[in-house]
């Protein structure tokens, strides 16, 4: 059993593709239930964000499990595997550990150090923990890479290299507005995207904010944190974004609703000042021919992922990276020497049984030794032989966390014949390379098994 990671990102797909893989959050947990109904699947976690759709899971071998999982992406898409497969990454065994610890540490985000991916992992989780899909591995996983990520933002600068995608379209909107200070925003959708846009705007200096969103709830709720904060806010239901969209100098559109929520229609025309217009939803918020009306700029996620692409890294950026790989070098080395103990049971149960075995021959052969005298020989027999084994056992733990300690487990059932169908057996994860990752891909789509 080990882990599979499949899924694709700004650094493998437009937004166009991503648009058709990304899973709403009321549609998770069927995803994750069709997921876990795969016959390799045992445990499963989806990452659906604006720049990433991922699924990690525990499978039984990596072929059948990448093909469930292909299968499951491509399904829910409406696309064929061959149509996903240029933009799919795979990533298997110790390469899924250090993929997911990157990612939660910030450092495969569109704008590098962005802490939103954090928060985006752990509603990941939490997601599947109410949908059962999580177990002792993916649980230990995700747990550990919530850490990192904690620690990377902790111990390093890595947030002052880019700030979040909201404030890098902020950026565009200031520049394009000659500034944020007093003026109208509308932010559409109260969700987190709209949460955070919220405290950008706040600390922007913006003049005033409605918020506008399908749940009045929400939206009030929202509009009275701004309050509480000094900004002049004000809620309202999606009946009156026309109005407030041609009120507004600047509008953040980020609902998830699956299709346009601001069309040409939705937008009055003017020509006494600029308009802009930041989509940061997954599916588009906006609607094509918007960017085409006079007077209006959309800065969009195409764009953002367009500018942000060569973003440059830094000092923080590389001693973060020293961190995630320190950690998985860790990890590894304490998910293999864990590996090691089932062995080392069964081969004190074989010594066990053998001493309990040769002193009932000795019981059988002189039965009128002293009892004293044969409880001695037992306490005398059982601690040369946990000598005897204490030196080798500890020694097979340590040479276990390194790299090729699998081996050292293995040695010891092969030596001491210990039973492989018992618990006490270990099952070393196959080492697969990116070539036959990509060969398998190349057989799923030419209709191969």
């Amino acid at each position: 059993m080990s882990v599979l990671a499949v899924g694709m990102s700004h650094r493998t797909a437009d937004v166009r593709v991503l648009e058709r893989v990304t899973v709403a959050a009321v549609d998770v947990p069927k995803v994750l239930g069709e997921l876990l109904a795969c016959p390799n699947v045992s445990e499963a976690v989806l990452v659906s964000t604006c720049n990433r759709v991922e699924v990690y899971a525990v499978v039984e071998a990596f072929h059948a499990g990448l093909a469930d999982i292909a299968g499951v992406l491509a399904r829910h898409s409406g696309e064929e595997v061959a149509a996903l497969h240029d933009h799919l990454y795979v990533h298997y065994a110790a390469a899924a550990v250090q993929h997911l610890f990157t990612v939660a540490a910030g450092l495969d985000s569109m704008v590098v150090g962005e802490a939103q991916i954090l928060g985006q992992v752990r509603t990941a989780y939490s997601a599947a923990r109410e949908a059962g899909t999580v177990g002792r591995t993916l649980h230990e996983l995700v747990q550990q890479a919530l850490r990192i990520g904690k620690r990377v933002h902790t111990d390093t600068g890595l947030d002052q290299v880019g700030g979040s995608v909201v404030a890098e379209a902020l950026a565009d909107a200031e520049a394009e507005l000659g500034g944020l200070a007093g003026r109208r925003a509308l932010i559409v959708g109260a969700g987190s995207m709209g949460g955070l846009s919220a405290a950008a705007l706040r600390r922007a200096g913006i003049g005033s904010v409605v918020v506008a969103n399908r749940t009045p709830a929400n939206g009030d709720r929202l509009a009275a944190s701004l309050r509480e904060q000094g900004v002049s806010a004000t809620a309202v239901g999606l009946a009156d974004l026309r109005d407030q969209i041609y009120a507004a100098d600047l509008v953040i559109s980020c609902t998830g609703a699956v299709g346009a929520v601001i069309t040409t229609e939705s937008v009055s025309p003017r020509s006494d000042r600029p308009l802009v217009l930041c989509d940061l939803g997954l599916p588009r918020d906006v609607a094509a021919g918007v960017a085409d009306l006079a007077g209006v700029r959309v800065v969009d996620l195409a764009s953002l992922q367009r500018r942000l692409a060569d973003a440059p890294s830094g000092i923080d950026t590389r001693r973060a990276g020293e961190i995630v790989a320190e950690e998985v070098r860790g990890y590894l080395a304490a998910q293999r020497s864990a590996e090691v103990t089932p062995t080392v049971t069964a081969l004190r149960r074989r010594a066990a049984e053998v001493v309990d075995a040769e002193l009932l021959r000795l019981d059988s052969r002189l039965p009128e030794l002293d009892a004293s005298v044969r409880q001695e020989l037992a306490h005398t027999v059982r601690r040369v032989v946990d000598k005897l084994l204490h030196a080798p056992t500890v020694r097979v733990k340590e040479l276990a966390s390194g790299p090729r300690g699998t081996g050292y487990a293995e040695a010891l059932r092969e030596l001491f014949q210990l039973d492989p169908h018992k618990p006490a057996a270990v099952a070393a994860p196959d080492e697969v390379d990116a070539a036959a990752r990509t060969s398998f891909l190349n057989s799923v789509v030419d209709g191969g098994s």
